[in-house]
């Protein structure tokens, strides 16, 4: 990031899942012209977006599709009809197991930029569905902006975090589906990665029911010092905030870096 990077005016939206690809990406066309239309440039979405995060290891499977897959071009044509950014939520076939579940991010332009595969899966929920995704994360960069992709439970580690903080990420994307039961990620783990990385933390949640699960919502954007930008509640909700270069500079002013002892913190240390 320079002098010259923009502020950055993100859409989070906090949603039920529809019942089917079709309405999910109707519905994505939607509110994608939604948040355009209010000053948004990017526009996240929470985990498995276009088909359900609890649907069946079958259903995941007959879903799966290729990272460049009839769902990620209807999402790009999404994007360039509404000259807006998104992240999404989708099942990634993998012709060695079970698919991944992952998350793409496109730009306005319809140029596929990042894809990213959840590493940390989540108890039987995902285990039964998933295979867990081979590789860290990796910052990218879009409009001058360094940023990372996360899903769901891998911000709740430390390390997934830490690691787009040490290749200089000034920003990590987190589309979710935590439950109402976990409240204590968005009260205590989402600032905290914030502000023990100095980086700004988005969270775009599920929101609603999903066969017996109830999603909590609460999506939210933490800034570098750990404060919270106007959370949603707990119903659907197009939440906007803009996050300001600015910040990120103040905030790395007081930064803790200098002062790792890395030399204590590799595997095997004395």
């Amino acid at each position: 990031m320079n002098a010259n990077t923009p502020a950055l005016t993100l859409a989070l939206w906090q949603c039920p899942y529809a019942g089917n690809t079709a309405e999910a990406l109707s519905r994505l066309d939607t509110t994608a012209a939604q948040a355009r239309a209010q000053g948004a440039e990017l526009l996240v979405c929470p985990e498995m977006s276009l088909t359900g995060y609890q649907i069946g290891a079958a259903s995941v499977a007959a879903l799966a599709e290729p990272a460049d897959g009839a769902l990620a071009q209807a999402v790009a044509t999404i994007a360039q009809r509404h000259r807006i950014a998104i992240v999404y939520g989708y099942p990634e076939h993998n012709a060695q197991d079970q698919p991944y579940n992952a998350v793409q991010f496109i730009g306005a332009d319809g140029e596929h930029l990042a894809n990213y595969r959840k590493t940390h899966l989540f108890g039987d929920i995902d285990r039964a569905q998933f295979s867990p995704g081979p590789q860290a994360p990796a910052v990218f960069e879009w409009n001058g902006w360094r940023l990372g992709l996360l899903v769901c439970y891998d911000i709740e580690f430390p390390e997934p975090a830490r690691g787009l903080a040490l290749q200089d990420a000034d920003a990590i994307l987190v589309p979710t589906a935590n439950m109402v039961d976990f409240d204590e990620v968005q009260r205590v783990l989402l600032p905290a990665r914030a502000l023990e990385n100095r980086v700004f933390v988005a969270y775009a949640n599920a929101c609603g029911r999903e066969g017996d699960t109830t999603y909590g919502g609460l999506s939210m954007v933490c800034t570098p010092m750990g404060e919270v930008e106007a959370p949603a509640g707990r119903e659907a909700e197009l939440l906007l905030v803009t996050i300001n270069p600015a910040a990120l500079e103040h905030a790395r002013r007081s930064a803790q870096w200098l002062d790792r002892r890395t030399d204590l913190y590799a595997p095997g240390s004395d």
